[in-house]
């Protein structure tokens, strides 16, 4: 499970190759990550060597599940990424550049392998939203009524023995 996404270059024949793969919690937990509850995502590798030329191009599709920021329940979600690599060897000063719509990996002469586990795992925890909300009525309805400000407003008028109740003369609420 750990070589899952290292690719043996010097094994590949000319032409494309295509690799599947799946990836759940335990990938993640690898990383250190226990932000993805779950996951099931698929990843399509298709790799295209020539004479010069190594293409990595990479789809990944299927969902993780995370925890709402608004009421702490599981929140699945819908994962659609993937990237386009393409590899060469030498001069380090390379990498970052852009050939076309291709991202340049570039790597030691020395290297046999590539190791795509760091950039499957970037690509799918960037394809994640920064606010992570499940959809309008999906909370948790009990959390939901705590964090709501109508409620807000009842809990200190019905509570007078608490430090915040003289708030409620101050606001009107009273």
């Amino acid at each position: 499970m750990k070589d899952d996404f290292i690719v043996p270059l010097n094994g590949l024949a000319q032409g494309k190759t295509e690799f599947f793969r799946s990836v759940g919690k335990e990938f993640f937990e690898r990383f250190g990550n226990s932000e993805i509850l779950a996951a099931g995502l698929d990843v399509r590798i298709v790799i295209e060597k020539s004479n010069r030329f190594i293409g990595v191009d990479c789809e990944i599709q299927g969902d993780v599940t995370v925890t709402c920021d608004r009421c702490l329940g599981d929140l699945r979600l819908p994962v659609s990424t993937g990237f386009a690599l393409s590899v060469k060897f030498g001069d380090p000063d390379m990498a970052g550049e852009a050939e076309g719509e291709r991202e340049i990996v570039v790597l030691p002469v020395t290297d046999t392998d590539l190791d795509l586990s760091q950039t499957v795992y970037d690509y799918i925890c960037l394809s994640l939203p920064v606010q992570r909300v499940h959809e309008d009525g999906e909370c948790d309805p009990e959390t939901v009524r705590f964090l709501s400000s109508e409620d807000e407003e009842e809990l200190v008028q019905k509570d007078s023995s608490t430090p915040f109740a003289g708030l409620g003369d101050l606001l009107g609420m009273k």
